[in-house]
């Protein structure tokens, strides 16, 4: 494995449409990998992924019914690797460094296979392999923009 790479920042949002607008008149570009329920904006060397804050939650096998102060922080990040075994291989190396299981690997209903940790502090880390998107030989994934 080359160095760790953030690939992904998801924000949980209340309003999908909202959000959306207000990032690409930052600049984001949307692209084709959008869908009505998860947004995927291009940045430089990054990605900023919109999904709706109780739907992110429930994605991160978060119960999401607790106290104010225990809500799922609506943030998390994405490592992607280029398959499912990386997944897994990735997700051990981060329990045994000290991270607590969220979600185990699993396939997921996008096509694609996904797992969650929570680092020492509690911060969300989604481990994924996307088989729509395509690696460049540093590791490295860009989304094609949105026409």
């Amino acid at each position: 494995m080359t160095g760790a790479k953030i690939s992904i920042l998801t924000l949980g949002v209340e309003d999908l449409e909202r959000s959306l607008n207000f990032y690409q008149a930052l600049g984001w570009k949307d692209s084709t990998h959008s869908q009505d329920s998860v947004k995927f904006l291009q940045g430089n060397n990054i990605v900023l992924g919109l999904y709706g804050r109780a739907a992110l939650a429930e994605d991160a096998n978060f119960d999401d019914t607790s106290s104010p102060s225990e809500q799922f922080p609506n943030v998390v990040m994405a490592i992607n690797l280029a398959s499912e075994a990386a997944v897994n291989d990735f997700f051990k190396r981060a329990i045994d460094a000290g991270a607590s299981p969220q979600k185990p690997p699993e396939k997921v209903f996008w096509g694609g296979y996904s797992s969650y940790i929570r680092d020492p502090d509690g911060h969300y880390w989604e481990i994924a392999y996307n088989p729509f998107v395509k690696f460049d030989a540093d590791g490295n994934f860009t989304l094609e923009v949105a026409s």
